[in-house]
């Protein structure tokens, strides 16, 4: 069944990082020939996988030759880099995350999630740096709510507002194109995107585009067979 991904190969990636056989950057610059027999090996195993995948060995080794000499001169041990900039000269530092919090791979709406970390947890594990080192944790979030792809949305309006929502707030995904689902904001999982990340501040985009609609509305309980849910499902 499709979960209604990008389909860039973000999963297997992330798949094969789990499974500990994945390539990484420092596998890449630091001793080629090294990195061309491991890459040979993995390129071998997922043929014997899918054997209708076709991969030109050589060729995709030649391109990310090519691509090492360029980053090369800009890859950096990133604990190290952190530490120096978190106690070094003072500076402000912003981390800026990608994906929503329901597409965490440990706290979202599972299975339509991506492969990594989205909430404030990855600031940690993605960047190396300690917890304590994280300062003030701004929220941002729609005054209407949108999802790319397939996935739970109870306040999905799949008719004309929805319609005039996408086309308004031009909501597209922004690696495929595709038309972004919308509908009214969700409160009950806005709070529990809160408890997951401890906003100190929110920051509500896009109110303009609700402007010409003559009600607004908001989703503030979940109801399973006519009983509130107290909590996100």
């Amino acid at each position: 069944q499709s979960l209604g991904t990008t389909k860039k190969g973000i999963g297997p990636v992330y798949s094969s990082k789990a499974a500990r056989s994945g390539l990484r950057m420092c596998d890449l610059v630091s001793d080629f020939d090294d990195f061309s027999e491991r890459f040979k090996v993995l390129a071998n195993q997922y043929k014997a996988i899918y054997p209708t995948l076709k991969i030109d060995i050589e060729g995709e080794l030649e391109k990310l030759k090519g691509y090492m000499e360029k980053v090369k001169p800009m890859v950096r041990d990133g604990v190290y880099f952190m530490y120096e900039a978190l106690h070094g000269p003072p500076k402000k530092i912003l981390v800026e995350g990608a994906n929503a919090a329901l597409l965490d791979i440990d706290f979202g709406t599972y299975p339509f999630v991506t492969s990594s970390n989205c909430t404030v947890g990855g600031v940690c594990t993605g960047l190396g740096m300690p917890p304590q080192n994280v300062g003030e944790v701004y929220g941002v979030v729609k005054a209407y709510t949108t999802r790319v792809g397939i996935g739970a949305f109870p306040t999905e309006q799949d008719n004309e507002i929805g319609e005039l929502l996408q086309q308004r707030g031009k909501e597209f995904g922004v690696t495929t194109g595709r038309k972004r689902r919308c509908g009214w904001l969700d409160l009950v999982s806005l709070r529990y995107v809160y408890m997951i990340n401890g906003f100190t501040a929110l920051a509500l985009t896009k109110l303009d585009i609700l402007d010409v609609f003559p009600e607004i509305k908001v989703g503030v309980a979940y109801k399973l067979d006519g009983e509130i849910i107290p909590h996100f499902p």
